[in-house]
């Protein structure tokens, strides 16, 4: 992204060195402003500030790294756990100095703003003039919250700090852990920027971060929450996937994804158009993950690449199953042009799938993108999601990125029950998808069978028969409409006619 096409601003914007953030921020921060990083302990304040001064010293700049709380030992720590060296990185240790908590320095009040500076305040800006860095971080500023006593003095040292800087061609990043009792509104008044680091413990699973920009002077941002992860090698920041940014002009005639098997293609009017995407719906057991693998499998023999990202099944287990069903995946995936990402939905927050997932259909510079992506399934999914109540918003705006990519996108959703009614879906996505397949068991003649039928499509015919559906060694098989049978999908139906022959024996 040009880092200054959306700032509004003819100045080069700062870049952070962290991909994600700025493209959160439209490019960069506007240099030569004074912006706040707040969050709790353990948010990822620090190390972003030193990603930020990393990238700084890579392009040349002199940069200061002034800390009141944190020792060299203690920065160093954490430089090594992300196998980073701070050469090129000067830093200043402060310690609060007892003079500060005097009762004669905690009153005192001058009309010049420098005047009034503390003694660690001035130990700063004695550090920056000698220095002239471009980039500063202050770490943090709840020690200089604890120093002025009272919140006048520090709004009115911080604005000194903020005249200071002003015309000293240096951008500065103020770290602050939220100590004070309540939200500082007169310290994100001050300042030209505002980055909110957060980070959620769920009941279970791993701890997951986020971020916001709350308050940025001039420049547009994409707003909202963005899943952030610390890794080794600094933040890695997932930005909220807006579908409006990725749209194409449709190109007719849309081609179409056939399964391999006439019968299930027959049912979908000939198969699944590029750029829609449908959802496999019915209860565990009846085949759904089967048909997807069926199509991403289809598609990767035939050289389009598939990403299947399986929430469900190990990676082992669903090769063993896909190869018992006659459908060897492993020469496709050794190949490169099948995926299968196995996904821990405790340990990944709904961005970084949706990032994933954007990785994959983008593909890189030696790798082209994956054009069928697999989803198995949507309750694995559900349970990566903390706020479940937003699942169908951000699902239906990663459906119309993909849709906007020209991606055939596939979602298997196990209903809970086995047989008869009622089924319960755990998430009614129903209306987001573009077509709906529904399996259902059913009860015949002693027999426990299968049965599949289309039941939506936005584009183009469909089938509106029920036909049964098995899995054998043989791999799919879809038998002839159940023309005798009437309740079919209520799992205990009728039989009208004589007992139908197996599958595979209807013209015999």
């Amino acid at each position: 992204m040009d880092n200054r096409s959306r700032s509004g601003t003819s100045d080069v914007l700062v870049a952070t060195g962290i991909e994600g953030l700025d493209d959160v921020l439209g490019g960069g921060l506007t240099p030569n402003r004074v912006y706040l990083i707040e969050g709790d302990p353990g948010s990822g304040k620090t190390t972003l500030a030193l990603n930020c001064l990393m990238e700084g010293v890579r392009r040349g700049e002199p940069v200061i790294y002034v800390t009141l709380s944190e020792t060299r030992a203690e920065l160093e720590a954490v430089a090594e756990a992300h196998g980073w060296s701070l050469a090129g990185i000067a830093i200043v240790e402060l310690t609060a100095d007892e003079g500060e908590l005097e009762p004669d320095n905690q009153y005192a009040m001058f009309e010049h703003s420098e005047m009034e500076l503390g003694v660690t305040t001035k130990a700063i800006l004695a550090q920056v003039e000698a220095l002239k860095p471009r980039r500063v971080v202050v770490d943090s500023l709840s020690e200089m919250r604890l120093l002025a006593q009272n919140a006048l003095r520090y709004r009115r040292q911080i604005l000194a700090l903020k005249q200071f800087f002003i015309g000293r061609q240096c951008t500065v990043l103020l770290l602050d852990d939220r100590t004070s009792e309540t939200e500082d509104l007169q310290l994100q008044s001050i300042a030209h920027g505002v980055v909110n680091l957060e980070q959620l413990s769920p009941e279970y699973g791993a701890e997951r971060r986020r971020l916001r920009i709350t308050k940025l002077r001039g420049q547009r941002y994409r707003g909202g929450y963005h899943d952030f992860k610390i890794v080794p090698g600094g933040l890695e920041v997932y930005p909220r996937l807006v579908a409006a940014e990725h749209s194409k002009p449709i190109v007719e005639p849309v081609p179409v994804l056939r399964s391999g098997v006439a019968e299930v293609d027959a049912l979908l009017g000939g198969g699944i158009e590029f750029g829609t995407s449908v959802l496999l719906v019915g209860p565990a057991g009846t085949g759904k993950s089967s048909m997807a693998l069926q199509y991403a499998r289809a598609a990767a023999a035939g050289g389009i690449r598939a990403a299947v990202f399986a929430f469900d099944e190990r990676f082992q287990t669903l090769l063993l199953r896909s190869r018992s069903l006659g459908m060897d995946l492993l020469p496709l995936i050794e190949s490169g042009t099948l995926t299968v990402q196995q996904v821990d939905p405790a340990e990944l927050s709904p961005g970084e799938f949706a990032h994933a997932i954007r990785r994959a259909v983008e593909g890189d510079a030696e790798t082209p993108g994956a054009k069928v992506v697999v989803i198995d399934s949507l309750n694995g999914y559900l349970n990566a999601m903390p706020e479940e109540r937003f699942l169908t918003a951000q699902l239906h705006e990663l459906l119309t990125f993909l849709g906007n990519k020209g991606i055939v996108t596939i979602m298997v959703v196990a209903q809970h029950g086995m047989v008869g009614t009622p089924m319960h879906t755990p998430v009614d996505t129903s209306y987001v998808a573009d077509a709906v397949v529904l399996f259902r068991f059913f009860e015949a003649h002693g027999q426990v069978r299968q049965a599949v039928s289309v039941l939506k499509k936005r584009i183009g015919e469909h089938e509106r028969t029920i036909r049964e559906y098995r899995l054998s060694s043989q791999g799919i098989e879809v038998g002839r409409p159940l023309e005798q049978f009437e309740g079919i999908l209520t799992g205990t139906p009728k039989f009208l006619g004589q007992a139908p022959p197996p599958i595979g024996r209807e013209d015999g």
